[in-house]
């Protein structure tokens, strides 16, 4: 059956296979970069809920940012593990924003 592109799931060309990849590095580079714009400006944000006086943790806001990340969603990526990524990245930036309240002694190198 020579009808479709590819006659099996093992007969992928080694020059796509390796474009492919090189596509997938690119963009891992682009979400680490764009990961670590998220925590500084989660930490922004931490700086400005102390100087308010308010706590780190906003359960709300958590809420919301899952929720909006749930309606973006518009797969494959199945919605449980996209919401557990999410949820730990905001349990991440929450500690970092912990870690740069608890004072100068804890050091700031974003």
């Amino acid at each position: 059956m020579t009808d479709g592109p590819r006659r099996s799931t093992g007969s992928i060309d080694p020059g796509e296979l390796e474009a492919l990849r090189k596509q997938i590095d690119e963009l891992d580079t682009q979400i680490v970069q764009m990961l670590n714009r998220r925590a500084r400006l989660g930490l922004q944000v931490g700086h400005a809920k102390v100087q308010s006086g308010r706590p780190v943790a906003d359960s709300e806001r958590e809420r919301e940012v899952l929720f909006r990340v749930a309606m973006a969603n518009d797969g494959p990526m199945p919605q449980d593990a996209l919401l557990a990524l999410y949820r730990g990245l905001i349990e991440t930036i929450k500690r970092l924003e912990e870690l740069e309240n608890a004072g100068p002694e804890r050091g700031s190198h974003g």
